[in-house]
């Protein structure tokens, strides 16, 4: 599989080969929607909370004798079913959403995303990210010459991390390493960026021993 190699000019530098088994591989729709959900639900937090009647601020005095007053007997103001009282059955903060992630599973699911990115044409090669003024203003103007259309997801190798520094704040641009890629985020972001560094880190990583 061949792609074209770009500069942050806009112009085609050469043409590389990508490797056919992190590049080329058979979709999986089923795997790569199990392991979305999953990243999804791992990033979730709860956020609503109930108290319930061990939080309820107030006295633990039982408010009249139990019997003789005619009454119904209680034995709290805390009481669920009184006016200010806990919640029964209410959401809390203690849910735990996350999913188990398997780390075979997950690998492939990633080289099935790439492969799909590559067979609709959205992964864009550059030669490297270097630029005369390290500023977010001329990178942005860099990107614009690539005339990419969505959502860009950057991927930055290890030798790159002074890019993100004045990459990070580009509006529709998610500035990531390439050891933390992830499904979602390829799902999420429409185009996804390369230096020939970030491939080669990747075909190394996820190409299968023979």
């Amino acid at each position: 599989m061949e792609i074209s190699v770009y500069n942050l000019e806009g112009k085609k530098v050469k043409d590389i080969t990508l490797s056919e088994d992190v590049f080329g591989v058979k979709s999986n729709n089923i795997l790569l929607h199990q392991i979305y959900v999953a990243r999804r639900a791992n990033k979730r937090s709860a956020i609503a909370h109930t108290k319930d009647r061990s939080e309820i601020v107030g006295s633990n005095k039982k408010p009249w004798k139990q019997k003789g007053t005619g009454r119904a007997r209680t034995g709290s103001v805390k009481n669920p079913i009184w006016r200010s009282g806990g919640t029964i059955f209410g959401p809390t903060n203690k849910r735990n959403f996350s999913k188990k992630v398997n780390r075979k599973s997950n690998k492939k699911a990633i080289i099935i995303a790439l492969s799909e990115k590559a067979k609709s044409k959205n992964i864009i090669i550059v030669e490297n990210f270097d630029i005369k003024e390290k500023k977010t203003k001329e990178f942005a103007k860099g990107l614009n010459r690539l005339k990419l259309q969505g959502k860009i997801l950057l991927n930055l190798g290890a030798k790159e991390k002074d890019t993100y520094l004045y990459v990070r704040n580009i509006e529709n641009v998610k500035c990531i390493f390439v050891d933390t890629l992830n499904v979602m985020d390829m799902l999420d972001y429409k185009n996804l960026v390369l230096s020939e560094e970030s491939v080669k880190y990747l075909e190394k990583k996820y190409k299968p021993s023979r």
